[in-house]
């Protein structure tokens, strides 16, 4: 689950992290007010959606007039903001940050993300702020540092102070900058976090260390133990396929081709995407309904695939573990029946009681095509999307 840059700048202020003093806007003459409010002579006018790239965008403006918040904030609220994270029709601006000016000195790089291979929070601080954390990894990794944490420790000061003196932070200020830096590190770690990024973290000219900007992302299997985190949720930024998936507990994400795919289970998931691109097709959904999916289930993950109205075919594919294969096939038939399905249906399915699965979607009386193998239904359905 993402959030909005102000929503984690009121996280980070929780755990003593320095921000600048902004508030949401949802109207021009809201953006005016907070201009008011805050104070001249510099202010900064940010869209608020969850992807990054918005300066390059166009989506983030510095106003030196109030007659420039009125203008920007106008440009702003509404626009499809196109980043290199965003979809090629954008995303449309709801709200704004409306902030006060900063007084930049030097930009870094802090983020945070969980390492798989150790196990371990891995803190990464850079000189390098204000770029892509992605080009500086590709063009000059050396200048990305980095810190893997005891979870028993924490982040120690001395890790803490070791990486702001790598990255060129003023001795002088080394001090203010293990607050954030520690800072940081504890709202990832209680808020279960799965990514924290502040980009750019500031060094201003009086020596303040300052995040200029929050990336907030959480582990949505952590979300029960986080209500108030929960409450931040903006459906507006989210695709409505996958919100409505969300509610029957299925792992659904859109994608841009045309085959929808219904399995259980992640990895078997992402196998099936890659055999399908292997025979020349292009899957239009993840969707894994888990090792639980009921005849509900089925139905609810069939309705949402078939409002694409891009989808020409599907293919579900079973490994019957804990999910046996005649449950499922009770639930395709089902599925096939309550939604009038009008595209051609791949099934291939393998495991506990696969025998009996079969025989159920071959007595249904439906046009289904069976498959025996992955790469067999892959080519099917492939075949199904081209009129074969």
């Amino acid at each position: 689950m993402k959030i909005h840059e102000y929503q984690g700048k009121e996280i980070l202020k929780k755990y003593g992290v320095a921000v600048p003093t902004g508030y949401p806007c949802f109207s021009v003459d809201e953006a005016l007010a907070a201009a008011e409010k805050l104070g001249g002579p510099v202010w900064v006018v940010k869209a608020q959606i969850h992807a990054g790239g918005r300066g390059k965008g166009g989506g983030v403006k510095v106003a030196k007039s109030m007659d420039d918040v009125k203008t920007y904030a106008g440009q702003i609220l509404g626009m499809q903001l196109i980043t290199h994270q965003t979809s090629a029709e954008g995303q449309k601006v709801s709200r704004l940050l409306v902030e006060e000016g900063a007084d930049i000195k030097k930009e870094y790089y802090l983020g945070m993300v969980v390492d798989r291979v150790t196990q371990r929070v891995c803190v990464m601080a850079s000189s390098e702020g204000g770029m892509d954390i992605e080009e500086v990894a590709e063009h000059t990794p050396e200048l990305i540092h980095k810190v893997y944490v005891d979870p028993v420790a924490g982040l120690t000061d001395a890790e803490a102070d070791d990486l702001s003196t790598k990255i060129g932070i003023p001795a002088a200020s080394v001090a203010k900058a293990r607050v954030a830096l520690q800072g940081l590190y504890k709202a990832f770690w209680e808020t279960d976090a799965s990514l924290a990024e502040i980009n750019p973290l500031i060094l201003t000219g009086s020596g303040d260390i300052i995040a200029l900007d929050a990336k907030l992302n959480f582990d949505s299997n952590a979300l029960h133990r986080h209500p108030e985190i929960v409450a931040l949720r903006d459906l507006d930024e989210e695709d409505p396929a996958e919100i409505e998936a969300s509610k029957f507990d299925l792992s659904y994400i859109s994608l841009d081709g045309n085959i929808g795919c219904l399995v259980n289970g992640a990895g078997l998931a992402m196998a099936t995407m890659d055999t399908i691109k292997l025979f020349g097709g292009e899957p239009a959904n993840f969707l894994d309904v888990g090792g639980g999916a009921t005849t509900e289930k089925v139905t609810e993950a069939f309705k949402i695939m078939l409002k694409n109205p891009n989808l020409k075919a599907i293919l579900v594919n079973i490994f019957g573990g804990i999910m046996r294969c005649d449950v499922i096939a009770d639930g395709v038939v089902a599925a096939s029946k309550a939604v009038g399905l009008t595209v051609p249906l791949v099934v291939r399915m393998k495991g506990t009681n696969e025998d009996l699965g079969k025989k159920i979607l071959a007595e249904s009386g439906l046009p289904i095509i069976a498959a025996n193998t992955m790469g067999e239904a892959a080519q099917k359905v492939v075949a199904a999307t081209q009129g074969a």
